[in-house]
């Protein structure tokens, strides 16, 4: 139970991070975009492609808290698993962009790891459940052959 709740709070924690992210680029790109890493701004207007990030982000925070509000928990852990991908690519576009490599590292790829590691925790814990409501079954056939003998 407390790997459940302890689970629940990483993953509501990633959701809320993942939505702020996107309101910022959204709302704010020109001011959201120091802190990801770049060496250059956008230039001419791109504000459309910050915005397009923060959508995205956006998208995937929605993803994460239907998924845990409704209760999917196994596909929670797969979506996380997959959302990683997106701070990982994150960080391999600033890296190939010569930009900060703290930045790539410590917010991109921190990112990465730390949404992965929930998805696989929570997998982690749907696997366990799903043993639990197997073992009775195994425990019934067992006391019926035991019986039979």
């Amino acid at each position: 139970m407390l790997l459940k709740n302890v689970n629940t709070v990483l993953a509501a924690v990633c959701a809320l991070f993942v939505l702020y992210l996107g309101l910022s680029f959204i709302l704010a790109p020109e001011a959201s975009t120091p802190g990801v890493g770049l060496p250059d701004w956008p230039a001419g207007d791109g504000d459309g492609f910050l915005v397009m990030k923060g959508i995205r982000e956006f998208a995937m925070g929605l993803v994460v808290g239907i998924l845990l509000v409704t209760g999917h928990r196994r596909a929670l852990g797969w979506v996380l698993l997959m959302e990683a991908v997106a701070p990982f690519g994150d960080m391999i576009n600033v890296l190939a962009h010569h930009g900060s490599i703290a930045a790539a590292f410590g917010i991109h790829g921190l990112t990465s790891a730390a949404i992965a590691i929930t998805g696989l925790l929570i997998l982690r814990e749907t696997g366990k459940a799903h043993e639990v409501r197997q073992a009775p079954a195994e425990r019934e056939v067992g006391f019926r052959n035991e019986v039979a003998r």
